[in-house]
Parts: C-alpha cells; sequence; structure tokens
C-alpha cells in the first residue's frame, strides 16, 4: 500500500518513498532478525495475510520477501503449515585452541576444502616484524566447508625457514599439519584477537556474501614448541556460517576457598568472553552503518 511506512518489530518502517523495493525491504528486516536470533530457528513466521497488515504491504510483496528468504536457506515453507526459520547451517569454532579452522570443522564431519590463492615470498613490515625475518611467506586462502565458502585466510611464515613450501602441500590441506608433518613444527600456543569488520570487495565476493556486509575478523600470532613466532594470520569468516565459541573452565591451580576465580582465569577466557559476547551487537551496528545512504 502505497504512502505507508509500517514499523517492523524493531520500530523501523518499510519506506513506501525509498528507491529500495518494498520486498527488499521486508527481506532484510525479516533477514535481520533470524541472524540476530531475534527469531531463532524453529520460529513460526507471521502468515502472508499478517505479515500484509503488520507492514502495510501487498501479498506479491510479502511472497517476493519470503522467496528470497527461503532461496537463501533462512526459512522452510510448507503448504497449509506456514513458514518457519530454517536450522542454521553454522559451523562452530573454538577460538581459544591452537587446532586450526580445516581441523576442528573437519573433526565434525563436514567436508573441508582449501583453495589457495596466492603463495609469494614478500618483505616484512611492521605486521610481520614479530617473525624476525626480512621476508616472509605470504600464503592466501579460501576455505569452504561442504562446498560453501566459510573463511579466507591470509598467513605469513617466515621465509627462510618454510621456503620449500608449496601450493600442492596446502591445496585441501591444514597448514598446521603440514608444518607438523613437512618441517617437524607443532603449534602450541599463541595470541588471538576478535573483532568485527567491513568486508571489502574482494572479500565479499570470495565469500558470496552481499555488498557492505561486516564479517568477523580473528587475528594473531602462533608459537611453536620452542616458544618460536611462526605465524602471522588474518582470518575473515562469514558471520553467517561460523560461530566463535569459548569453553570457560575454572583454573585448577586457584587456591580453594578463594572466594574467586584466579588471575589467568580472568584474564584470558573470561576477557574473550566478552569480547566474543560484543561481537553480535557489532555487526548489527556495522551492517546499520554501511547501508545509510550515501555511504
Amino acid at each position: 500500500m502505497a504512502g505507508i511506512d509500517t514499523p517492523d518489530a524493531s520500530g523501523r518502517p518499510l519506506d513506501a518513498g525509498s528507491s529500495e523495493p518494498l520486498h527488499l525491504q521486508l527481506r532484510g528486516h525479516l533477514r535481520a532478525q533470524i541472524l540476530n536470533h531475534s527469531l531463532p530457528p524453529g520460529t513460526s513466521l507471521p502468515s502472508e495475510a499478517q505479515l500484509q497488515v503488520r507492514y502495510g504491504v501487498s501479498r506479491s510483496v510479502v511472497r517476493q520477501a519470503l522467496g528470497a528468504l527461503a532461496d537463501e536457506g533462512l526459512i522452510e515453507r510448507g503448504r497449509g503449515r506456514g513458514s518457519t526459520v530454517a536450522p542454521r547451517r553454522e559451523h562452530h569454532r573454538l577460538v581459544h585452541q591452537t587446532s586450526g579452522l580445516s581441523a576442528q570443522i573437519g573433526s565434525t564431519g563436514a567436508s573441508v576444502g582449501t583453495e589457495v590463492l596466492s603463495l609469494t615470498v614478500q618483505d616484512a613490515d611492521a605486521s610481520t616484524a614479530v617473525l624476525g625475518t626480512p621476508q616472509v611467506l605470504s600464503l592466501e586462502r579460501l576455505r569452504t566447508a561442504d562446498g560453501v565458502p566459510i573463511a579466507v585466510i591470509h598467513t605469513s611464515l617466515p621465509a627462510p625457514a618454510f621456503a620449500s613450501l608449496a601450493t600442492e602441500d596446502l591445496r585441501d590441506a591444514s597448514l598446521h599439519a603440514v608444518l607438523g608433518e613437512k618441517f617437524g613444527v607443532q603449534i602450541t600456543s599463541g595470541k588471538r584477537q576478535i573483532r568485527a569488520v567491513p568486508g571489502d570487495r574482494d572479500l565479499l565476493r570470495l565469500l558470496q556474501l552481499e555488498a557492505s556486509s561486516p564479517v568477523l575478523l580473528l587475528e594473531g600470532t602462533s608459537f611453536d614448541q620452542n616458544g618460536r613466532p611462526v605465524e602471522v594470520f588474518s582470518t575473515w569468516h562469514h558471520p553467517d556460517h561460523v560461530v566463535f565459541d569459548i569453553d570457560i573452565q575454572r583454573d585448577a591451580s586457584a587456591p580453594s576457598g578463594s572466594g574467586g576465580p584466579s588471575p589467568s582465569f580472568v584474564d584470558a577466557p573470561n576477557a574473550l568472553a566478552d569480547r566474543a559476547r560484543q561481537l553480535g551487537t557489532e555487526l548489527l551496528r556495522f551492517a546499520d552503518q554501511l547501508s545509510e545512504p550515501g555511504r
């Protein structure tokens, strides 16, 4: 119904005067509620008639919006039973563990694929100075799970130590496994940071994301069994397909009856957990900022 701005559950209206078609606006509102779990898996959506009244739009607009959500796999539609939010096709990553994305997802039974996008020698810069070599081996990969792109990984390695590393070694393989088998290097510790960031055009294309989509970035440095820095990496994860998990446990060395967790418990896992809880909010804020007119 032209000229009517009808609010959705979050209080934001559909704008009939916008250049964006109403069915895309409605799809966007419902999609955001599904992705932020305001509408969790298994939730029944309002009927087509109820959505028409609630948003002040025609039946064809509602059907186009629901059809697009079904094509994305976000909802399931059935004759006579309405639409429900589909189970999430998501993979979980334990970011407090040193094992890589390939090993963790592969252990769940998913089919993990790795495409090597580039493997070159480059001069070290400020971001890779911790490796302690004038040149680094720069590796970029695209990782898939069950054929769906889930992450783009950029890794820098000390060039002299891993000069014999070849593209063939890394195709559909875990880098950490290759380092262990070919070089005797075991990743035993590291530092990690998590943040939500806007994706650039090439990154969004590789992850098959829409323009202006935010992504989940995990950055870090890994150390081997001798405490030497082995890799500096940045991994951009698909926000709809990868979930970061943190396993929080009380430090066994905490004095009994101390009345609280040990300092290491507070400073490491708990701080990481707090950061992870902020990611959903940051992603939504990024999406809103990037979708503002003129951006």
